[in-house]
């Protein structure tokens, strides 16, 4: 049976790469009495264990820019830092545009990420096909390319976070699920748990797809909300280029990348309803894979080696809810609409320098609060695979 603490100064509930960045950058920032909570056996093993991997600057807001920006070198530092490499790989990035109102708008957001430091490469419709020999993009009217991003493991980040903050003396349990949240005088006083209740002044939400369920145990409605997306991975294709990139068919949120000697792909059903079934849909994967061989002809002759489905935890903009929220002592760091893995590191780090300062200062994250969305201040991210 597992032996929890009988108090804490803060608790974390949710053990995946939110959860376990924020534990270690709160150790690290000598806050030693952090408790983290995972209700499944491993850590990472909800959304993030189920992402893609993708890490990118590609986006079409100056807040997702900045905070990829730092993140990701936060993951070329990795194993530095924690001891484990991060497996970052720089394929690359292409999203290939074939609708004229897409260009539109990623004209304006390439324009964007030149202006915060990030050099996105423009290719017209022929060039879009050159790099792209293995793929059929005669439709192609524009793309954009941006070298540094890629892939990193999310099993190895998560872990290195894991073992890095319990060395700095943070205590992480799995297999512990909280079933209660109780409030004394007004704030935020305990959590209960299978395993036992433990007194605290704080709790961090970091539940992701299921964060809007704890934060109902603390009488707070979140808008985040569960929606199924899923990929598969094929058996070798001997002919894809050693630097085929990170391939995104925009208009139908359809994606490959190398994945061992295969690929994996994944496409989002944009009418998924929302709900925390993480079954593989067989018929989407038959669309999703029409889909995919019409754009990389080599699919037909593969192989299925393995097919997954997770959680994308949506908010209202796509945007994250980062900070407090009007139940004092209650935190949230939940709703990063499919791009939370690669803001994994900065976040925690950004959650524990408003902890241990009062205000978080490696960026500005004011536009991310949790009151956006009643005072009318939502922003609305495009760039949305």
């Amino acid at each position: 049976m597992t032996q929890l603490p009988a108090t804490a100064d803060i608790v974390i509930v949710g053990g995946g790469v939110m959860g376990a960045s924020t534990a270690f950058h709160l150790a690290q920032r000598g806050t030693k009495n952090v408790v983290l909570l995972e209700r499944e056996q491993f850590f990472g093993a909800g959304a993030t264990g189920r992402c893609a991997g993708g890490i990118r600057h590609q986006f079409a807001t100056a807040i997702n820019i900045e905070l990829s920006k730092v993140s990701l070198r936060m993951l070329d530092d990795f194993e530095a830092v924690t001891g484990r490499p991060a497996l970052v790989r720089k394929c690359g990035y292409m999203f290939v545009l074939t609708r004229a109102a897409d260009v539109a708008r990623f004209e304006q957001t390439i324009a964007l990420q030149r202006s915060l430091g990030i050099q996105t490469e423009w290719l017209d419709g022929a060039q879009v096909q050159r790099r792209l020999p293995a793929c059929r993009f005669a439709d192609a009217l524009g793309g954009t390319f941006f070298k540094e991003d890629g892939l990193a493991d999310p099993n190895s980040v998560v872990m290195g976070y894991i073992d890095a903050a319990r060395r700095l003396g943070a205590t992480c349990h799995s297999g512990v699920s909280v079933t209660g949240i109780v409030s004394a005088g007004g704030r935020i006083s305990a959590v209960h748990t299978n395993a036992g209740a433990i007194s605290t002044p704080i709790v961090i939400n970091t539940c992701g797809p299921w964060s809007a369920a704890l934060a109902q145990m603390a009488g707070l409605a979140l808008p985040v909300v569960p929606v199924r997306r899923q990929w598969l991975t094929t058996t070798a294709l001997p002919d894809l280029p050693p630097d085929f990139p990170f391939v995104v068919d925009f208009s139908q949120s359809l994606y490959f990348h190398r994945e061992g000697g295969g690929v994996l792909t994944g496409m989002s059903d944009p009418l998924q309803a929302a709900g925390i079934d993480q079954s593989v849909d067989p018929a989407w994967e038959l669309t999703h894979m029409d889909r995919a061989c019409a754009r990389l002809p080599a699919l037909e002759e593969a192989g299925v080696v393995s097919r997954l489905a997770g959680l994308y935890e949506v908010t209202p903009d796509a945007h994250p809810i980062i900070g407090a929220t009007p139940v004092p002592g209650f935190y949230v760091l939940a709703g990063f609409s499919g791009h939370g893995f690669m803001h994994g590191p900065v976040c925690g780090l950004l959650l524990a320098e408003l902890l241990v300062d009062g205000a978080a200062h490696s960026i500005d994250i004011s536009a991310l609060d949790y009151a956006r969305f009643a005072e009318g201040r939502a922003i609305a991210e495009y760039n949305v695979i």
